[in-house]
């Protein structure tokens, strides 16, 4: 029963005073090294399972990013840093390594890496919950130029389970009830039966004791009576126990005793081993020893902790940057302030829009660019390319959308945002290939791997079909009926030569390279996009001819007409459609529009 009681109570302390805590912190050393940045390593998320809490403080405002580690490590590129990189063998201190750099960086805020931000003045208290699958780490830092706050602790859930508390308490339970029953079934003392034994010869207690030894006289010693007289007292000597009777041996019973003392120890060193789990699970895993120093990496030197199939972004961190971007556009389309655009717009689509700003300025008639809406979003294109630079696209049909619009977009650096490079409205009656919503490859233009033709053969036949109507493309590069822009465009061109009395004119539409962006489709073909630069140019047949140049063109060249040939130059922005390689399939035109950015005479 005592050893039952001792084994029960170690149970419940299990769960009571011996239980671990439910929580262990850590904190970073106080004399740790200044650096702009602070990163913390995506391993100390699920160091411990569940939710890793962080505490903060500093002086001034500072903020502190969630991004992919290669994201990350990208971004803190040459710069001095410290990275919180584990915790101590003891659990009690966080371990930081150093690497040296450049003593200042950008302000990391507003960054298109970061999922979320939380900013905070003096003090931060933040759970690193992950924003989507993968690995997460997170960037700590003021405004790159002052130190970033060192006074850092972390807090991680701790491992509270006592897998010896009921087991123990079942067994204590089972010890005190077999106590209790031999309490009741102790052998009773009384009269011999004739044979030495204290019991019954056939009972159970009879038979346990049935080797205990029985006396006999052998003789007489003398000693004093009552009265002083000497008498012979009888002396005993051990009898032989009979051999009829079989018995658990002495040894057995000491067995018996010895079994008990050794469930003591047995109940003692589980109650202690336990209490030595308990706290191993307080201690987290070491990790590499403090004070170190490396070298900064740079944006070429970033490994990624990420899934090499993980798309650049996730859907929230691709829906708040289309609304900057729409938002960017809104603003310049307004003032008809091409300055305004910068931020959020370059290429084709900022050189586009630019001259039309100017145009527009001077011609109140001149079609207006189509805007860029952040909704309704109907679909988007994400690279899991984890260079740069990285381009991703989307499918909206908003407010002043007659069709839905192509917006492609492109980040040329880790410290850079991602642009607007190209807009496109798709051809009416086309449908739009089907891309895996989680992430794509992206190829390089000359790159035909599995395509019927590369990104560059695809635009270079496109401005083949566009310049001649007897192209060779003409059949292995298709629209749609209801859409016909190459069709129109042929039909303009010849219009133009035919109608041209006094000059001669000549067309070309060529492929802009460095524009490109091909993006494979789920059936192993592309869907490439980019620019082509359509190029008109005209010269008086003879001396004294004039050629007249429209309201929109004299703006950008300065003058309707001359007398020594003047070239008009359109940005074309264009999608089409690579069937697989094995396909009998033609190539598709998806998406075309094109705006003057350009005028000049000769």
């Amino acid at each position: 029963m005592l050893l039952g009681l001792l084994t029960l109570l170690a149970g419940i302390g299990q769960k009571t005073i011996w239980a671990p805590a439910e929580t262990v912190t850590a904190t970073a050393p106080a004399d740790a090294t200044a650096a702009p940045l602070t990163v913390f390593d995506e391993k100390l998320r699920t160091l411990h399972g569940g939710t890793v809490k962080i505490n903060v403080k500093g002086e001034g405002s500072f903020m502190l990013a969630v991004g992919r580690p290669d994201d990350v490590d990208a971004w803190v590129g040459p710069a001095a840093h410290n990275t919180v990189s584990g915790v101590s063998e003891d659990g009690k201190a966080l371990q930081l390594t150093h690497a040296d750099g450049e003593p200042t960086a950008p302000t990391p805020a507003g960054s298109d890496l970061w999922v979320t931000t939380e900013n905070a003045s003096g003090e931060l208290n933040y759970a690193w919950t992950p924003p989507a699958d993968g690995d997460w780490s997170l960037l700590l830092a003021s405004d790159g130029t002052k130190p970033a706050p060192t006074s850092i602790t972390m807090t991680f859930p701790n491992d509270t389970s006592t897998p010896w508390a009921i087991p123990l308490m079942g067994l204590g339970g089972l010890l005190i009830v077999a106590g209790s029953a031999l309490l009741v079934l102790k052998p009773r003392t009384g009269a011999g039966n004739g044979n030495g034994t204290g019991g019954s010869k056939g009972g159970p207690i009879g038979r346990l004791f049935a080797d205990r030894p029985r006396a006999k006289t052998t003789g007489r010693v003398a000693g004093k009576d009552a009265d002083g007289t000497t008498s012979a007292i009888p002396t005993v000597e051990p009898e032989k126990p009979a051999e009829t009777i079989a018995a658990v041996p002495r040894t057995a019973l000491q067995r018996l005793r010895r079994s008990g003392a050794v469930l003591a120890v047995l109940t003692a060193s589980a109650v202690a081993g336990s209490g030595v789990a308990a706290q191993a699970s307080q201690t987290p895993a070491p990790a590499p020893s403090t004070s170190t120093s490396a070298p900064a990496p740079g944006p070429a030197a970033s490994t990624g902790a990420a899934a090499e199939d993980a798309p650049v972004l996730i859907d929230a961190q691709f829906r708040r940057i289309l609304e900057q971007v729409a938002g960017a556009v809104d603003a310049g389309d307004a003032a008809k302030d091409a300055s305004k655009l910068e931020p959020r717009v370059a290429q084709t689509e900022l050189e586009v829009r630019t001259a039309n700003y100017k145009i527009s300025s001077q011609v109140g008639a001149y079609e207006p660019r189509m805007p860029v809406r952040a909704a309704k979003l109907l679909t988007t294109v994400v690279t899991n390319k984890r260079t740069w630079p990285r381009s991703v696209m989307a499918v909206t049909q908003g407010d002043g959308n007659v069709v839905p619009q192509l917006l492609t977009l492109t980040q040329a650096s880790p410290r850079e945002n991602y642009k607007l490079v190209g807009t496109a409205p798709l051809q009416p009656g086309t449908t739009f290939p089907a891309i895996p919503r989680d992430g794509t490859e992206t190829l390089a233009p000359s790159e035909k791997t599995g395509l019927l033709y590369s990104g560059e053969e695809a635009l270079a036949g496109l401005g083949d079909r566009l310049t001649t109507a007897e192209s060779p493309f003409k059949d292995k590069l298709v629209e749609g009926e209801s859409s016909p822009y190459i069709g129109d465009t042929l039909a303009y061109q010849a219009d133009v030569v035919n109608s041209g009395v006094n000059g001669t004119f000549s067309f070309t539409h060529k492929a802009l390279p460095e524009s490109t962006v091909v993006f494979r489709t789920a059936d192993g073909g592309a869907l490439v996009l980019g620019r082509l630069t359509f190029t008109f140019d005209g010269t008086p047949k003879a001396s004294g001819d004039k050629l007249t140049i429209g309201d929109d063109a004299a703006a950008l060249a300065g003058g309707k007409e001359t007398s020594t040939g003047m070239v008009l130059n359109f940005a074309e922005s264009v999608a089409v459609y690579v069937p697989p390689a094995g396909s009998t399939d033609p190539m598709k035109l998806i998406a075309a529009t094109r705006g003057l950015v350009g005028a000049g005479f000769k």
